[in-house]
């Protein structure tokens, strides 16, 4: 067991002020260049918020309202929610139903989301044209929650549930994702085995209160997080005249996903006596200054967070208190887009000698460079001024566009849209990011 000191650690790290906290000292190294692998040209912040306004502009107009928050739902293109809330209307499924569906759609959903490469691509079941990276893979998830494949309810296949994740499987993940030799993915057994860890976590007691209900307690799910929610003592009614609308603290939502589903990450990751810390990772830059090196980001963790709010707003009209302490996301669409403005600038001969390789006279390109693990310092240095750069980004953007945008309305019609824009203009033949990473299924 954890000493007091260390589990203190712990709980902080695992926290969402800790997120902006470590951020915020590797970025203040970063502003005195002493990272290790970049130097960053602050001069260029003003050219990404032009660029970001453009894209704005150009897709919104000055519809404002309009920005939809950065969310799973969004990767469903084609309005593919829609006949499924119609279905379930028809078929007089309550809000509560419903929200707990798209609370089991948007989990298992997530957990398939990181990247899947620069080739693969899903054509969906009314067929056309293939379609590629996060909105193929939300896609394709959407079909196998269709087909019942996470449900072990043979009679109710919108289900996400313990039984139905325990039978899931690589070949079959690949199976459905029709992944093959011609339409390769990456990440595919990490993909497969968070699904199974799910359904795992799903079923120990430890998180009964989370994922079970008093009224169906043999039935273990994600979207019982909304009984949770629901009957939690700090969730105060607000005055309305429908039960539904209640106010949420998200620390309280943040319990479920960071410690109720802590068991979902791989185990391998940074630990403090035991305790897996999920998303957290050490860096050396900090390490070097005599600073506890632990950076967290839970890049995952806040993408679910914010798709299942998304759910709990629109359908049952709850509202979430203290959403300002969840951050960018620091994953390779929004880091991309400050490498490819130049605001971070990679060391090269640095990142060579980190691999044990000799520094030629004529140095590669960022992309010639050996493909980098989530652990290795440069990617933490990455990921860490990026959470950074993107609040300073949307503070740009609401003084340029005089409108206080949400951060998760800046992400979506923002710096993620303009980090795959800038991506595909400077490289059209793949459209990827501009540094090469290994990927795991889990991180980017």
């Amino acid at each position: 067991m954890a000493s007091s000191s260390a589990q203190e650690q712990i709980a902080y790290l695992r926290s969402l002020p800790s997120i902006r906290d470590r951020c915020s000292q590797v970025f203040a190294l970063a502003e005195e260049d002493k990272l290790q692998y970049w130097s960053v040209d602050l001069s260029q912040e003003v050219s990404i918020v032009d660029f970001v306004c453009e894209l704005i502009a150009r897709d919104y107009g000055t519809d404002y309202n309009s920005i939809p928050p950065h969310g799973r739902w969004r990767h469903f293109v084609g309005d593919r929610i829609d006949p499924l809330l119609k279905q379930w209307e028809q078929d007089k499924v309550d809000r509560f139903e419903v929200a707990r569906r798209l609370v089991d759609l948007m989990v298992s959903s997530v957990l398939m989301d990181a990247g899947a490469g620069d080739v693969w691509k899903f054509v969906p079941k009314e067929g056309g044209a293939g379609i590629g990276r996060s909105e193929g893979l939300a896609v394709g998830s959407l079909e196998m929650f269709e087909q019942g494949l996470f449900s072990g309810d043979e009679k109710q296949p919108y289900k996400v549930d313990s039984v139905g994740l325990s039978k899931i499987t690589t070949s079959q993940i690949s199976s459905a994702m029709q992944v093959s030799d011609s339409n390769p993915m990456t990440g595919i057994e990490g993909r497969a085995t968070l699904l199974v860890r799910l359904g795992t976590v799903l079923s120990d007691p430890a998180n009964t209160a989370y994922f079970t209900s008093p009224t169906d307690p043999t039935s273990k799910r994600p979207g019982h997080i909304i009984d949770y929610l629901l009957a939690h003592p700090t969730s105060q009614q607000i005055p309305s005249a429908s039960s539904y609308n209640i106010a949420v603290k998200i620390e309280t939502l943040w319990e479920i996903v960071v410690s109720g589903l802590s068991g979902v990450w791989p185990a391998a990751r940074s630990k403090i006596d035991g305790v897996s810390l999920g998303d957290v990772w050490p860096v050396e830059c900090l390490k070097n200054e005599g600073k506890d090196p632990h950076v967290s980001f839970h890049k995952l963790s806040q993408w679910l967070s914010y798709s299942l709010i998304e759910v709990m707003e629109k359908i049952l009209g709850w509202k979430f208190i203290g959403k300002e302490l969840m951050t960018g996301l620091p994953e390779y669409r929004n880091g991309g887009l400050l490498i490819d403005f130049n605001l971070l600038v990679p060391k090269i001969p640095s990142l060579l000698t980190s691999f044990d390789l000799p520094i030629p006279a004529t140095l590669p390109t960022l992309l010639e460079v050996p493909p980098l693990d989530p652990s290795h310092s440069a990617v933490v240095e990455l990921r860490a001024v990026t959470i950074i750069m993107l609040d300073r980004l949307a503070e740009g953007i609401r003084k340029k566009t005089g409108v206080e945008l949400s951060l998760p309305q800046v992400l979506e019609a923002g710096t993620w849209k303009a980090g795959r824009e800038i991506a595909k203009k400077l490289r059209p033949e793949t459209s990827g990011p501009p540094f090469r990473y290994v990927a795991d299924g889990t991180v980017f």
